[in-house]
């Protein structure tokens, strides 16, 4: 269980996101100003921060550099309505480690602070099980129902993503952040043409597919 600090001057957003947190195993407190988020993060030391970019007394920007300068360097997910490149580039460019633009769904926002949280704890595990898939991460290796299976190398890094946060909708646009490092759809289709493939190589006749498509929302990699 991490602690996560939600600052938020929006009260029916920032219970939204605390409802959504907590349903993941982790404690919240709630900032609605800069300078109650100032108190808390230097009062409890969070895991975590969610940032709203736009507070009563203060930008988010200005925030975090507080917060940087009073030595909380605890991973920050800065939450926008400003969703243009520029504002994106400035946020984390100012310390911010992730950027989600409103609206937004509380699911993928929770996912987000998970993926900060594993990367300020480096992950430990090298082999990954999940229902009949095997992955291997020294070895480089996938196995289905035992069978080995070659993939290509970015099937690979958007398997082990999947797999990292199987049961769970993951967004188009986080694949494309964490898979490919792209904060833009490049389009021609990149990831239904990699999802396919990885189905392809996956899925075993007669059964439910590993990768679920969910509908206006992303994937789900699921046990089966």
């Amino acid at each position: 269980m991490a602690h996560v600090l939600v600052v938020e001057d929006d009260q029916a957003t920032a219970e939204a996101i605390a409802v959504e947190l907590s349903a993941h195993g982790h404690s919240v407190d709630i900032a609605a100003t800069g300078g109650a988020a100032l108190a808390l993060a230097q009062a409890f030391m969070p895991d975590a921060l969610t940032l709203d970019r736009l507070l009563p007394d203060t930008t988010g920007l200005t925030l975090l550099a507080d917060l940087r300068k009073a030595g909380i360097h605890a991973p920050v997910l800065m939450v926008s309505a400003l969703g243009d490149v520029d504002e994106r580039i400035a946020g984390l460019r100012a310390g911010g480690d992730d950027y989600l633009i409103k609206p937004f769904s509380p699911t993928e926002l929770a996912v987000r602070v998970e993926v900060l949280l594993r990367r300020a704890k480096p992950e430990v595990d090298t082999v990954l099980q999940v229902g009949r898939v095997r992955l291997d991460l020294l070895r480089r290796e996938v196995a289905v129902a035992g069978q080995p299976v070659r993939l290509l190398q970015m099937e690979f890094k958007l398997l082990e993503f999947l797999m990292r946060h199987a049961g769970t909708t993951v967004s188009r646009r986080m694949l494309f952040e964490q898979v490919w490092n792209y904060h833009f759809d490049p389009g021609a289709n990149l990831i239904n043409v990699h999802v396919a493939r990885l189905r392809r190589k996956l899925d075993v006749p007669g059964a439910a597919s590993a990768i679920a498509t969910v509908k206006g929302e992303g994937y789900r990699f699921d046990a089966v």
